[in-house]
């Protein structure tokens, strides 16, 4: 599958989001480039694509999951851009619409359709190898009626999309400084900068023709 293409907290004490079922909208789709993954041993060099939501829920004392400036708590989710039978991506899209994909749609799923889409996630702590305890996404679902019937909750963040392709910098700007580094290692962003650097002395003729699209 072709990739065709969370507002960071500038806050050093940043606040997890609580563990649970919570309501949620994606706001952002994010190109990552190939990125280096090692398990068990194994290391192998994938492309991956990260989804940012908002989340619009309240804690189990029944307090809002806002940041301490009132803005609504945020979770991302990264994913090896692949429908295979057994990949993350397809098995939370599927969850997430309540179906399965059809044969048609694996021969190639615009992931843009998900931008915008509310959604419920299940929220949970792990302990990663390093000893550290992360808030990680267990699973998308959608949406019960219920909570459609009574009413949305307005939507906070602008929808985004950023593709190492086509980048668009000024959305790249406001990523945290680790997200930009892990896009920095892709070797697609390695050779987006070097043609770049590359064009810088050649004539508006040839430029044109660098054009993305």
């Amino acid at each position: 599958m072709s990739f065709i293409v969370k507002a960071e907290i500038a806050n050093s004490k940043y606040i997890p989001a609580p563990t649970g079922m919570h309501l949620a909208r994606c706001y952002r789709i994010i190109d990552l480039g190939t990125q280096k993954t090692e398990y068990m041993g194994n290391v192998k060099h994938l492309p991956k694509v990260m989804f940012q939501f908002e989340i619009h829920s309240e804690d189990d004392q029944g307090n809002p999951t806002v940041t301490s400036d009132g803005k609504p708590m945020n979770i991302s989710k990264k994913f090896t851009v692949s429908l295979a039978d057994k990949a993350t991506l397809r098995r939370d899209l599927q969850t997430w619409r309540g179906q399965e994909f059809t044969a048609e749609e694996l021969n190639g799923f615009d992931i843009k359709k998900v931008l915008g889409a509310w959604c419920m996630l299940s929220i949970i702590r792990t302990n990663g190898n390093d000893g550290k305890e992360y808030t990680n996404i267990a699973a998308i679902m959608p949406v019960p009626p219920a909570i459609k019937k009574a009413g949305l909750p307005k939507e906070h963040n602008p929808l985004g999309i950023f593709t190492i392709e086509n980048p668009d910098m000024a959305l790249y700007e406001s990523f945290s400084e680790g997200l930009k580094n892990t896009i920095s290692l892709s070797p697609e962003w390695q050779a987006k900068k070097g043609k770049q650097s590359n064009s810088a002395n050649e004539s508006l003729a040839d430029m044109e023709d660098d054009v993305p699209f």
